[in-house]
């Protein structure tokens, strides 16, 4: 009899432990001072589904095929998502990060150019972005800058997405289309 109750002492111990970390985890601290609570677009957590490291193919308009790597951190607070993507060697960023409900994309590219997106599409595996031209002042006439994005996770294995762009060069709509897996 004694066993038992040690060992419902240790269980409800071991339980009010694993709730007083979880309840900590999702709070954010900062010196004395709490952050409220945010709550996210769905569209946002369909990003966060892509945390950590991707790597992958990428086939361009002209057909060549370069090494690919995205990684995806959550930072402020968890209320921004960064992805450092690199492309042939070359790095670029792009952040996600939600304003007044809605998730608002800002993509940094080697084109010069930083077009902001906005949500066109979203479902449990697919994450649709285009350019929005109330947020952006480029045009396909007189800037190169990518028109749109979108991101889809393989229903058989989260661990693969697929990432299609459309890309203004030159004038001249152009379509890319990475096939990628998570390493981390």
């Amino acid at each position: 009899m004694k066993n038992l109750k040690l060992i419902a002492f240790l269980l409800t111990s071991m339980s009010i432990s694993f709730s007083a970390l979880s309840a900590e985890e999702s709070t954010t601290i900062i010196g004395d001072v709490e952050m409220p609570e945010v709550q996210h677009s769905d569209a946002f957590n369909q990003v966060k589904k892509m945390l950590g490291k991707w790597e992958g193919k990428q086939t361009q308009y002209t057909g060549s095929v370069i090494d690919t790597s995205y990684e995806f951190r959550l930072v402020s607070g968890g209320n921004t998502i960064t992805e450092n993507l690199i492309e042939d060697g070359v790095e670029m960023l792009t952040t996600y990060s939600d304003r007044d409900g809605e998730l608002v994309v800002k993509h940094y590219c080697a084109l010069g150019t930083q077009p902001v997106f906005k949500v066109a599409n979203v479902t449990n595996k697919v994450l649709s972005l285009e350019f929005d031209d109330s947020a952006s002042d480029y045009h396909p006439e007189h800037h190169s800058f990518v028109n749109s994005m979108k991101w889809t996770i393989n229903s058989d294995n989260p661990s693969s997405a697929t990432l299609v762009s459309g890309i203004y060069i030159d004038g001249e709509l152009t379509v890319a289309k990475t096939k990628m897996k998570k390493v981390y």
